[in-house]
């Protein structure tokens, strides 16, 4: 399976500005620009789609480890921070809720852990240091 997205990018690094376009026109020409990844300007940026590539694989991976676990998860919901610092992507840090039924909380742990070590996108960005935070609601 190949995914693709395209970047284009039109003038300097600091003045100029581009758009971000994806295989499947979720992001189709989505502003990007200097002020979107540095300042808080309007569009997206690099970090941003890594960390949602970081929690939509990690939830998804924690789905299929507890189904094989014997576990059906009611919700499972995760935030990711991707750390841009002095020009280098250097942290992922998750962060997930999951209401699980039946399950206890070491079980759920490591559930969590095992997803955290095997999804593909922590194989990926296993350059960075990646930080799991779970817990298990009611």
């Amino acid at each position: 399976m190949k995914r693709k997205a395209t970047a284009v990018w039109n003038g300097s690094g600091k003045e100029g500005n581009g758009h971000l376009s994806t295989q499947s026109t979720v992001l189709n020409k989505t502003q990007y620009s200097y002020l979107s990844r540095f300042e808080e300007g309007v569009g997206t940026n690099p970090e941003e789609l890594m960390a949602a590539a970081h929690a939509g694989c990690f939830t998804m991976k924690l789905s299929f480890v507890l189904g094989a676990a014997g576990f059906t998860p009611e919700e499972i919901e995760t935030e990711c921070a991707i750390t841009l610092d002095n020009g280098v992507i250097s942290r992922s840090e998750l962060v997930t809720r999951a209401k699980v039924p039946g399950i206890d909380e070491g079980k759920f742990k490591e559930c969590a852990e095992d997803a955290k070590a095997n999804c593909p996108v922590s194989k990926a960005y296993s350059a960075l240091e990646i930080s799991l935070e779970a817990t298990l609601v009611s």
